[in-house]
C-alpha cells in the first residue's frame, strides 16, 4: 500500500477483545484497549476476530441453533462468527470530515434507535418475558453492533457503550449487500471499513485523515454502494414480520412501508394505481438535498443529502430537546404536500340527494336541519399508509369540528380530553394488535399478537371517506363554520403514560392538513375553490375511491360516473367504474367500461389488467394470457400481474411458465403467500422435493389463520367504541353522550 503504516502489535486481551486501531484513534471491545497504530495483515485480523468470536461462543446462547446465532431478526454479517464491537468507527471519527452529517444525525431517530426509553420500554418487556435473545429480532435494526458482537445473551462479555449511538456511519455504510425485501435487518455486514487498497480490498477500521484525503476515490468505494440510493435499501428495516421462532405462533406481518412505496404511484411498478407520478424513492422524500451550514467533505455543490431522516417521529427530539430537528420535523409534516381535506358534501335528514361538490353548487340551510357532513382524506403524495409502520404507537385522526357566528361549538369530534387522551370515538388512523385473549396487546408486545382487530389506514394514492351528522340549533342565525383536519402525535398518550406515568408534558400535537368551508342559513351560492382544493373531477373520483373502499358499490359507480361526465377523455374514469363493478359482480356491464377504456387508451396496462380478469371469467385464455403478458411487459415488477399471470399459465397446464411467474412474484415479494402455495405444487409435480418442501412450509407459517377472527371478536365486543370503528361506513353522530364529551373536551 502506498500510505505508511506502523506494525500492529496486539496483547492477548485486546485480541479477544477485539481492539482495532487505524489513524491514532483507539476503539476496542469489550472495554479493552490498545497503544499501537497501522492495519494488521489480513491473518492476523482474521486470527483476532476468531479468537473474540470463539471467547463470546463459549457463553453464547445459541437458542435458535449453532447456525442461526442472529436468530429472530435476519442481520448477517460476512465471515464465520461474531464481529469485535470496536470494528466499528465511532461516529465521532466520521464527524472530522463529515460535520454537517454529524450534526444532522446526532439529532436524528438513527442516532438514537436504540436507548430512547419509548423504544427501550418495549424492548425490555420482551427480554423480562421471553429473554435477552429475543430481542435481536429488534435490535438487528435498532441495534445492529449488539447483535452481530453477540452482546444479546446473558453473561454477556461486550461492553454495550455503543447503545448511545444507535445505528451509526458505520453500520450503514458497511452494509455490502441485501438479503431480500423481507425486512427484520434483511442485510448483510461487511467489517467496517473507511478504505479500500489500490486493488480493491477493504481496509478494516480507521485509517488518518490524511491519507483518506489523498485517496477520495478509494474511500468512497468503502463506504458507498449504488444500492444505497434504493428503496431496497431501506427495506432492510422498514419492514418487518413477527416470525415464529419470536411468537412460538406463526409468521405474521407487521409493518410493510417498502411494500407500500413498491404498490404506490412513485415506484412506476404497479399499474394498478389511482393516480401516476413521477419515480421517487424513500431518499428522495427523506433525505433531500438542501445548503449544508457547517463543513462536510460529502456536500456536492453547496448542498447535502439530508442525514436527519425527516419524518413523523416528534417524540425522540421533543424528549431529547434536540429543537431544532423537532421544528424541521413539524415544517415537513406541515408542509402541506401530502394529504387533501376535502368536506365534499353535505346531505340533509331526510332527502337522499347529496348537495356536491360543496363550493360548486347552490343550495339551502334552515335551522334544525340534522346534516350528514361527507369528509374525503385523500393520501396524495405519501409513498406509503398515512399512518405507516407500528401505527399501534402513533395517533393520527380526524377532527371535526362544527362553530355558529359567535364562536359556539355544535359538533366536536376528534377533541383531546384534559387528561391528553383522545375522544375514543375519533376517526382514527391505527390499529389494535389483540393476543389470544383477545386483549389489547400494549406496550407493543409484539410476540404476543395473534391478530389484529382493527386497522385503519389510507394506503399511498388512494381516499378515506368519514361521515359525520349533527344537528342545526333551532336559534342558529348566521353561517356555520366547519372544519375538519388530520391531526398527527407521535406518540400515544396512553403509551406515554406506560413509559413515564401520567405526569408528564403534553407532546406535540401537530395539525398536517385541513379544510373549512363556511355554511349560510339560507341561500348558498357556488363559491371560488380554494389554491388546495383539487379539481371536482378529481373531487369526485376521491370520494368513489372512498365508496369503494367502504364496499358501498352503487354510490362509487355514481361518482365514478359523475368522473367521465366531466372528463369525458378520461380511460381511468371507465376503468374504475369496471372495477368497482368486478368486486360488485356485475361482469357484463364490467366488460362495457373496459371497452370504453381502452378505446380511449388501448395500451392502458391498467385498463388491460381488468380486461384480463373479464377475459377469465368469460373462458377466453389466450385474451386472457395476451393482456397479462402485455401487462408484464410493461410493469415487470408489478406483483399483482405477476401472480395473475402464474394463474394463468397454472390453469393452461404450462407449468414451467408458471413457474417461472411465481418466482419472480416471490423475488419481489418474499412473503407472498400465493407464491408458496403454488411453488409448492409446481416444484412437487417436477420432481423437485427439497424445494417443494421448503414452499410448503413457507406456506403454512404464513397462511392466514382461520382462528384469529376470534381473538378479533374477543375484543371488539368489550370495546363498542372500537367496534363502531371498524365497520367501514359507520357515521359519527352528535348523540347526547357524546354531546356531552364535546363539552368536556371544549373546557
Amino acid at each position: 500500500m502506498k500510505f505508511r503504516t506502523r506494525r500492529i502489535i496486539l496483547c492477548s486481551l485486546a485480541s479477544l477483545a477485539g481492539a482495532w486501531l487505524f489513524g491514532g484513534v483507539t476503539y476496542a471491545g469489550a472495554g479493552q484497549e490498545s497503544t499501537s497504530y497501522g492495519p494488521a495483515p489480513q491473518s492476523t485480523l482474521t486470527e483476532t476476530r476468531k479468537d473474540y468470536s470463539d471467547k463470546v461462543a463459549a457463553e453464547y446462547n445459541y437458542r435458535f441453533g449453532k447456525d442461526k446465532p442472529f436468530i429472530p431478526g435476519n442481520a448477517k454479517i460476512e465471515g464465520e462468527g461474531f464481529v469485535q464491537p470496536g470494528a466499528f468507527p465511532n461516529a465521532t471519527y466520521c464527524a472530522h470530515c463529515h460535520q454537517e452529517a454529524y450534526h444532522q444525525w446526532r439529532q436524528a431517530l438513527h442516532s438514537n434507535s436504540f436507548r430512547t426509553p419509548f423504544y427501550r420500554t418495549s424492548v425490555n418487556i420482551l427480554i423480562k418475558t421471553r429473554g435477552i435473545e429475543f430481542s435481536r429480532h429488534c435490535d438487528s435494526c435498532h441495534n445492529p453492533i449488539a447483535v452481530l458482537s453477540g452482546g444479546l445473551t446473558q453473561k454477556s462479555l461486550v461492553d454495550r457503550k455503543f447503545d448511545q449511538d444507535g445505528l451509526t456511519c458505520a453500520t450503514c455504510h458497511s452494509i455490502q449487500s441485501l438479503q431480500s425485501t423481507n425486512g427484520n435487518g434483511g442485510f448483510v455486514m461487511g467489517i467496517p471499513s473507511v478504505m479500500v487498497d489500490e486493488k480493491g480490498n477493504r481496509i478494516p477500521g480507521e485509517v488518518p485523515y490524511d491519507e483518506i484525503m489523498k485517496h477520495t476515490d478509494r474511500h468512497s468505494k468503502a463506504v458507498m454502494k449504488d444500492f444505497y440510493r434504493t428503496p431496497e435499501f431501506c427495506s432492510a428495516c422498514h419492514k418487518a414480520n413477527l416470525p415464529a421462532p419470536l411468537n412460538d405462533y406463526k409468521f405474521l406481518r407487521a409493518f410493510t412501508a417498502y411494500d407500500e412505496w413498491q404498490n404506490s404511484k412513485f415506484s412506476q411498478r404497479n399499474p394498478l394505481t389511482f393516480y401516476q407520478g413521477d419515480f421517487t424513492t424513500c431518499q428522495g422524500c427523506h433525505m433531500t438535498r438542501s445548503p449544508n451550514a457547517l463543513p462536510d467533505y460529502g456536500a456536492k455543490n453547496g448542498t447535502f443529502a439530508s442525514h436527519r431522516w425527516l419524518a413523523g417521529n416528534t417524540a425522540v427530539p421533543f424528549y431529547y430537546g434536540f429543537d431544532e430537528q423537532l421544528q424541521k420535523t413539524i415544517d415537513f409534516l406541515r408542509s402541506g404536500k401530502y394529504l387533501n381535506v376535502d368536506i365534499f358534501a353535505i346531505k340533509k335528514s331526510g332527502d337522499d340527494k347529496m348537495i356536491a361538490p360543496l363550493g360548486s353548487v347552490p343550495f339551502q340551510l334552515e335551522p334544525n336541519n340534522v346534516i350528514e357532513a361527507f369528509v374525503v382524506i385523500q393520501n396524495k403524495n405519501i409513498g406509503h399508509s398515512l399512518i405507516p409502520e407500528v401505527r399501534d404507537l402513533y395517533e393520527g385522526w380526524v377532527e371535526f369540528e362544527v362553530k355558529d357566528s359567535n364562536g359556539r361549538k355544535l359538533y366536536h369530534s376528534g377533541f383531546i380530553k384534559p387528561d391528553g387522551m383522545l375522544d375514543e370515538r375519533a376517526h382514527s388512523f391505527t390499529n389494535r394488535p389483540v393476543d389470544a385473549d383477545g386483549e389489547f396487546v400494549d406496550n407493543h408486545r409484539v410476540f404476543a399478537i395473534h391478530s389484529v382487530a382493527y386497522d385503519n389506514t389510507v394506503q399511498a394514492g388512494r381516499s378515506t371517506l368519514v361521515r359525520y351528522q349533527f344537528r342545526l340549533p333551532a336559534d342558529v342565525k348566521g353561517p356555520i363554520e366547519i372544519t375538519a383536519r388530520v391531526n398527527y402525535r407521535h406518540l400515544r398518550q396512553s403509551y406515554l403514560n406506560n413509559v413515564f406515568g401520567k405526569d408528564h408534558p403534553l407532546y406535540p400535537l401537530v395539525e398536517l392538513a385541513s379544510r373549512t368551508r363556511v355554511l349560510n342559513i339560507g341561500d348558498n351560492q357556488p363559491v371560488q375553490a380554494d389554491s388546495h382544493d383539487n379539481p371536482d373531477w378529481m373531487r369526485w373520483n376521491n370520494l368513489g375511491i372512498g365508496f369503494l373502499d367502504q364496499l358501498q358499490y352503487v354510490d362509487a359507480v355514481d361518482a365514478f360516473n359523475e368522473v367521465v361526465k366531466l372528463r369525458p377523455d378520461y380511460a381511468d374514469g371507465y376503468t374504475n367504474i369496471a372495477l368497482t363493478e368486478i368486486q360488485w359482480e356485475k361482469y357484463d356491464s364490467a366488460r362495457l367500461s373496459i371497452q370504453k377504456a381502452l378505446a380511449l387508451s388501448p395500451t392502458s396496462a391498467r385498463t388491460l389488467y381488468y380486461s384480463a380478469l373479464l377475459e377469465r371469467r368469460a373462458g377466453h385464455s389466450d385474451a386472457e394470457l395476451a393482456d397479462l403478458l402485455e401487462v408484464v411487459r410493461q410493469y415487470p415488477q408489478s406483483r399483482d400481474a405477476r401472480r395473475e399471470l402464474g394463474i394463468t399459465y397454472y390453469q393452461r397446464d404450462e407449468n414451467q411458465h408458471a413457474m417461472e411467474q411465481f418466482e419472480a412474484l416471490q423475488a419481489i415479494d418474499p412473503d407472498d403467500v400465493a407464491a408458496h402455495y403454488n411453488l409448492a405444487i409446481l416444484y412437487r409435480r417436477a420432481g423437485m422435493k427439497d424445494k417443494a418442501a421448503e414452499q410448503q412450509a413457507m406456506f403454512t407459517t404464513k397462511k392466514f389463520d382461520p382462528g384469529s377472527p376470534t381473538y378479533s371478536l374477543s375484543f371488539l365486543r368489550r370495546h363498542p367504541e372500537i367496534s363502531i370503528e371498524s365497520i367501514p361506513w359507520h357515521m359519527h353522530t352528535d348523540a347526547s353522550d357524546q354531546a356531552k364529551e364535546s363539552h368536556l373536551g371544549a373546557q
